[in-house]
């Protein structure tokens, strides 16, 4: 029984060990922008889709220094997505380089270990269907 037990316990501590595993993988997301207007403060996006489940449709992402966007340095910015909680990404978007791009490192609550690494990209500039896309990767990882 003892050792029955000591397995048990083994694989118990081993399954759990393998669930905390980090994920990480390809970041597809689309964004619609038309809260991206000087009357909200902050500018805005709203998510349409996104391949993780941790950024549903409904985030938006808080453009904390839109001047800042077209800049070497880049523009910060915040993922917030719409689930109850204190659950926020980190980032920079750099909206000026070629390619366009953002980087997030960090965060709240789900994204305490959040990195991410996106290209930017643009469809149907300045029409009614605009979209923006990310697509890049990501990984939920203390390093």
């Amino acid at each position: 029984m003892i050792a029955g037990l000591v397995l048990a316990t083994g694989i118990t501590t081993a399954s759990a060990l393998a669930g905390a595993a980090p994920r990480s993988g390809d970041l597809v997301v689309t964004k619609e922008c038309s809260g991206f207007v000087p009357t909200n403060v902050p500018p805005y996006c709203t998510i349409n889709s996104s391949n993780l489940a941790a950024i549903p449709e409904g985030s938006r992402i808080l453009y904390l220094d839109p001047a800042g966007l077209g800049t070497t340095s880049g523009g910060a910015v915040v993922l917030d997505p719409p689930k109850p909680g204190n659950n926020k990404a980190f980032g920079t978007c750099f909206l000026g380089s070629t390619p366009m791009h953002c980087d997030f490192s960090g965060g709240t609550g789900l994204f305490t270990w959040f990195h991410a690494s996106v290209v930017v990209t643009v469809t149907d500039l300045g029409t009614t269907k605009e979209l923006w896309h990310w697509a890049g990767t990501y990984s939920f990882s203390p390093h």
